[in-house]
């Protein structure tokens, strides 16, 4: 399969990327994309090596050179260094630490007239009919009282 991307340094990109490769303090990530693009390099400096060998002699996949090289040719050699910043924010938490607590003691109480045990199903529709949540699937009670180790019994 012919190259996708081809890396040709400039000197200044190459001093930078051996400045980068011979600091005790770089982060390991960086390290590996500054040695693969120093690798992959088929400048007049650069040994050129294949995406194959250098993914081998760096312990990495050759999607993960076949990415660096891209990044590399698209956005540019910080690009290629380092992590993009997250696009979207992480998910907000649906069900805190109290929401727990609440539903555990819940668990915990008297059952409901008529049944011997709290099930799954009553307490989802006990915490909706509560006010703990506005809606709550059996399948997250059960999640909630499984990591903490809770029983119906």
């Amino acid at each position: 399969m012919a190259p996708r991307y081809r890396v040709a340094l400039e000197a200044a990109e190459r001093e930078e990327l051996l400045a980068l490769t011979r600091n005790g303090k770089t982060p390991s990530r960086v390290f590996v994309s500054a040695r693969a693009l120093l690798l992959c390099d088929q400048g007049p400096h650069g040994p050129a090596w294949t995406v194959a060998t250098t993914a081998e002699a760096l312990g990495v996949t050759a999607r993960t050179i076949e990415h660096i090289k891209r990044r590399f040719a698209e956005l540019g050699l910080e690009a290629a260094l380092r992590r993009a910043p997250r696009q979207r924010k992480p998910r907000a938490v649906t069900f805190d630490g109290a929401f727990e607590g609440r539903l555990i003691a819940l668990a915990c109480s008297e059952a409901p007239s008529g049944r011997s045990r709290w099930t799954v199903r009553l307490l989802a529709e006990k915490a909706m009919e509560l006010g703990l949540a506005p809606s709550i699937s059996p399948m997250t009670v059960q999640r909630i009282l499984k990591k903490t180790n809770s029983s119906l019994t």
